[in-house]
């Protein structure tokens, strides 16, 4: 059984294609969306999920979000005794999706279609895929997040055709892409987009507005992790209030008195005007790539949680001069549509006449030396084979000349980026290729890059005087073997995980230890006695009692502070 992940900076989800329709999976609290948090226990025990979330802002360091942002890096995150990479935390998301998956569908399931920021770079997808298989899965492919998105929205009007612009702004990426359908055929024109833009910017802004306001009060202790995370979490729910409301009250519990800060709609736009401006790029530069002028749009389609905000809607319809369309479920939209491309893959009868392309976000190329004024040889400059935003399955090709003369090898640094410069630029490897020694541009290089729709990429050179052949197939030089694999799946495998159908009581217990924390006077005292009611009814280990205990303090925290957010 083959599952469809999107995997989220804040959320994630997974669903699957069956009996002609999107089914969307639901974890073992009921929900969709799984937060995408890692954490541990106070037994020590791995919590994956709301359970975790719900620990950060009281256990700081026992708890991981927003890794997703450092996919591809070395960067690690300390839990307990031991230190996880990005792809590790991932995996373990992408394992509870899994087991979630496998209790809904009742069997095993070992493959799994990764949707990626369209603008994640070569080392960011492999970090990704990498992910997949420490989960236990085999990654089929990876599909760009707007790509996924459009055939959400754009299913439904294969016989009409039309532009439209996806706008996907989550909580830790922003990506844009520019789509055509016609004759049945959803075609990507251009993707582009910044992978450090997103919803925990703006909460940022949020937790800066109320950590200057009281900085006198607070003294050195305004960098502690405990109160960072506090201001976190009071940022994330003001955020989401001012979605609906024109102010609202950043409450934070600290040294024994509970900080508010009022916060109105014109203020937070005021203070997020330059995040505003960064969306105005990747918007200008997808249109120019995808050669379509923002009259020719049929509509601004917007997904991504933090396209709710309605400081980033008003952008988005001063942008454009008109309002966006807000159909699709800005959580689901992924997800959704790459369920739909499950079906395609599958040829379901009731997709097969659609037809997807997509294309390379970044460029390829290699570096190059070219002669400037005066004679002088510039080194390091970037010279693009496959350009961003061109069609995939691509296979192009250059010729090139050593640039001394007597040279006998000729090295060809593989490079991912824009820059004109390679040290600007993601270096993915190298090729050495022997020559006979001749004068200057007398021998020729052919270099031939191939890409195809799951991003591996192929380098070819061949020498036509002397038939001589280098091929290179980039690999992740991070990727250490099976062995090295097998290791880490196994080491994941060994941690202590909370047991499944216990979730719902530890994600119940973690929220109402959180609310004791945050609370003061009667509040607190009431919070205190409704942990004391929901243990001693855990305690008596009878299943019905511990369900209706839950439910009853679940009631009883949404009364105090309003629903669980996802």
């Amino acid at each position: 059984m083959i599952v469809w992940i999107d995997l989220g900076t804040t959320n994630s989800a997974a669903g699957v294609w069956r009996d002609g329709k999107v089914e969307l999976i639901p974890n073992s609290l009921g929900s969709v969306l799984t937060p995408s948090a890692v954490g541990l226990d106070d037994d020590g025990s791995l919590l994956v999920g709301l359970a975790a979330r719900e620990r950060q802002s009281t256990h700081p360091k026992l708890t991981a979000t927003t890794f997703k942002r450092y996919m591809g890096t070395g960067r690690t995150t300390r839990l307990g005794d031991r230190d996880y990479l990005p792809e590790d935390l991932s995996a373990l998301i992408l394992a509870r999706l899994k087991a979630d998956a496998e209790a809904y569908l009742g069997e095993p399931v070992t493959e799994a279609v990764i949707t990626v920021p369209a603008y994640f770079n070569d080392k960011q997808r492999k970090a990704t895929r990498r992910a997949g298989e420490l989960a236990g899965l085999k990654v089929e492919r990876l599909l760009n997040e707007p790509t996924a998105a459009a055939l959400a929205y754009g299913i439904h009007q294969l016989a009409n055709e039309a532009r439209f612009l996806v706008f996907d702004l989550g909580g830790g990426t922003f990506d844009v892409s520019v789509l055509e359908i016609f004759e049945g055929v959803i075609e990507v024109r251009s993707s582009t987009g910044d992978n450090r833009l997103g919803g925990e910017d703006f909460n940022a802004l949020l937790i800066e507005m109320m950590a200057s306001r009281f900085a006198q009060d607070w003294g050195s202790t305004a960098k502690e992790p405990l109160l960072r995370e506090r201001l976190r979490l009071a940022a994330e729910k003001a955020r989401r209030t001012l979605t609906d409301h024109a102010e609202a009250t950043m409450e934070v519990l600290w040294q024994d008195r509970l900080w508010s800060l009022e916060i109105t709609s014109a203020e937070f736009e005021a203070k997020a005007a330059a995040l505003l401006a960064k969306l105005r790029e990747p918007v200008l530069r997808a249109l120019r790539d995808g050669e379509v002028r923002a009259d020719d749009l049929k509509e601004i389609v917007m997904v991504g949680g933090a396209t709710r905000m309605p400081v980033v809607r008003r952008a988005v319809t001063k942008m454009f001069g008109r309002f966006p369309a807000t159909s699709v479920h800005p959580d689901e939209a992924v997800v959704i549509g790459a369920a739909i491309q499950a079906g395609l893959k599958a040829r379901d009868a009731a997709l097969r006449e659609v037809v997807l392309t997509d294309v390379c976000p970044y460029s390829l190329g290699v570096d190059v030396s070219e002669t400037g004024p005066g004679g002088t040889m510039r080194h390091g400059i970037f010279s693009p084979i496959i350009e961003r935003n061109t069609v995939v399955p691509a296979s192009r090709s250059k010729i090139f000349s050593p640039a001394q003369t007597g040279q006998k090898v000729v090295v060809f640094g593989i490079y991912q980026g824009e820059a004109r410069l390679v040290a600007e630029n993601i270096k993915l490897g190298q090729v050495e290729v022997p020559v006979p020694p001749r004068r200057a541009g007398e021998i020729t290089l052919e270099c031939r890059f191939t890409y195809d729709v799951n991003g591996l990429i192929e380098v070819d050179v061949h020498v036509p005087e002397t038939d001589e052949r280098r091929q290179l197939v980039i690999v992740d030089e991070e990727d250490r073997g099976g062995d090295d694999l097998e290791k880490r799946r196994a080491a994941l495998a060994a941690l202590k995980v909370h047991p499944r159908d216990l979730d719902a009581n530890r994600a119940a217990l973690a929220r109402a230890s959180r609310c004791y924390e945050t609370f003061l006077g009667e509040r607190r005292s009431h919070v205190g006695e409704l942990i004391t009611r929901f243990e001693t009814a855990l305690d008596g280990q009878d299943p019905r009692l511990a369900e209706l205990a839950r439910k009853d303090l679940t009631q009883a925290l949404d009364a105090l502070e309003g629903e669980t957010w996802l």
